[in-house]
């Protein structure tokens, strides 16, 4: 390492958001891309409460699906799929081709199978790898 220099573990709030920052500002300098974009979409109910959300970006023709969540009690309506449609329509007003996103639970990658994503990667665990059976899917899909 160079002399003088530290790695320190930070919990700073801002920290991974100016580090992001940073990085994206060079990657537009070095490279073609299309409208980079951060979103959020919020889920709720009739009287104002949380139900969910969806939390996304774009980067060169793809969205990037962060997080998807539902309210257990509002699973099983639609409202994960209305989420996806929502956030695929945005992207598209971005100039997004295609999304992916990365699950490691087996009925979100069931869920997102039939929202017309398909598998392009797994991570697993090896058996002497805790915790034992983890597994992480890739996915993907066409606008």
């Amino acid at each position: 390492m160079e002399q003088g220099a530290q790695i320190n573990l930070t919990q700073e709030a801002d920290f991974a958001d100016e580090i992001e920052a940073k990085l994206l500002c060079e990657l537009r300098n070095k490279s073609t891309q299309s409208e980079n974009a951060a979103f959020s979409l919020a889920l709720s109910d009739a009287s104002g409460a949380t139900l969910g959300g969806l939390t996304a970006s774009t980067a060169y023709g793809w969205l990037l699906i962060k997080v998807l969540f539902v309210e257990p009690p509002a699973r099983g309506q639609g409202y994960g799929r209305d989420l996806i449609d929502a956030a695929l329509s945005r992207a598209k007003e971005l100039g997004c081709h295609s999304a992916w996103l990365d699950t490691s639970d087996a009925a979100a990658h069931h869920f997102y199978l039939s929202q017309g994503f398909v598998t392009f990667g797994a991570l697993a665990n090896e058996l002497n790898q805790a915790p034992m059976g983890h597994q992480r899917w890739f996915m993907k899909r066409v606008i």
